[in-house]
């Protein structure tokens, strides 16, 4: 149980240390000069030392009232802001989507209100933490995994986009790889989430690379990429994750990109595939997926990439 005073008392307080006159707060707060004076003693009596100097020309906050002032002023800032977005929010289902850090900012966020304009009753409430127990558990609604099927039982995955991936740099990169030798002894860059991403890629381009130069981690794939786009080495990345970059001419992919065997997927638990909500979600992020980008089995070049 929390150890809090009254919030009314509190909403009081704050009116009387912003306009420090107990008449002026008591007609904003439409209360008897009385009865902000009983609660201001109140609060008094609770903290155990005072929060206002009484003078004849008016009060002053002592040191205890500003501190209390200022954390007031800022919890019921807070909560008014709260309580507007939750008046303003558009009644409707709420479902709750897990999926990594990267794909939520690379893929998903841009498209968001694409989604909430063609499905206002819905909204997604978005969180980079889940796992296919949550699902099955109902603790969250939907989750998108990079990984290979099948799935755990229960659940059913609905294929986004395969997880082709392949090496991304500058443009302006001293050392442009043509073939995935050329990598060696240059300074690799990986995702802590995805350290094997590189002899991953290696082993499926038939490059044996006994000593890998891993020059630097990263927490999430943004950063790597930003790292690769300001030239401290060459990252490994998925394809459609770093779409943006590769158009706008920040990244190159010199050696295009390789299909392996994991997917992009979404998943639901399988006894709540009927749910209208569900199948909304899954329709629109499908749609959204097979309109994205270039096509399967084309680099940058338009040449094909095994």
């Amino acid at each position: 149980m929390r150890k809090l005073p009254s919030l009314h008392a509190v909403r009081i307080f704050e009116a009387c240390s912003r306009v420090l006159n107990f008449s002026l707060a008591a007609r904003e707060l439409c209360l008897t000069h009385s009865a902000v004076s009983h609660q201001i003693r109140q609060l008094e009596d609770w903290l155990g030392q005072p929060l206002f100097t009484r003078h004849a020309s008016g009060v002053h906050l002592t040191p205890a009232g500003q501190t209390l002032q200022r954390a007031a002023t800022q919890a019921l800032s807070t909560l008014e802001d709260t309580c507007q977005q939750l008046l303003a929010m558009p009644s409707g289902e709420t479902l709750t989507l897990a999926a990594p850090g990267s794909f939520l900012a690379l893929w998903l966020i841009r498209r968001l209100e694409n989604f909430e304009q063609q499905h206002p009753s819905l909204r997604l409430q978005l969180q980079t933490q889940g796992t296919f127990h949550d699902l099955a558990t109902n603790r969250i609604d939907a989750l998108v995994v990079s990984g290979c099927p099948p799935w755990p039982h229960g659940i059913q995955g609905t294929t986004l986009f395969s997880d082709r991936a392949g090496p991304v740099c500058a443009p302006d990169w001293p050392h442009l790889p043509s073939k995935p030798t050329d990598l060696d002894g240059q300074p690799l860059l990986y995702t802590l989430s995805r350290r094997s991403a590189w002899e991953d890629w290696a082993l499926l381009n038939g490059w044996e690379a006994p000593q890998l130069q891993l020059a630097r981690h990263f927490d999430n794939l943004q950063l790597m990429l930003e790292a690769a786009s300001a030239k401290l080495g060459i990252a490994i990345s998925p394809e459609r994750l770093a779409q943006r970059e590769l158009a706008q001419g920040r990244l190159i992919a010199p050696l295009g990109f390789t299909s392996g065997p994991s997917e992009f997927a979404l998943c639901f638990s399988s006894n709540r595939l009927s749910e209208e909500g569900l199948q909304a979600l899954s329709r629109w992020m499908t749609d959204q997926a097979h309109r994205d980008g270039s096509p399967d089995g084309l680099n940058q070049t338009g040449q094909t990439s095994s």
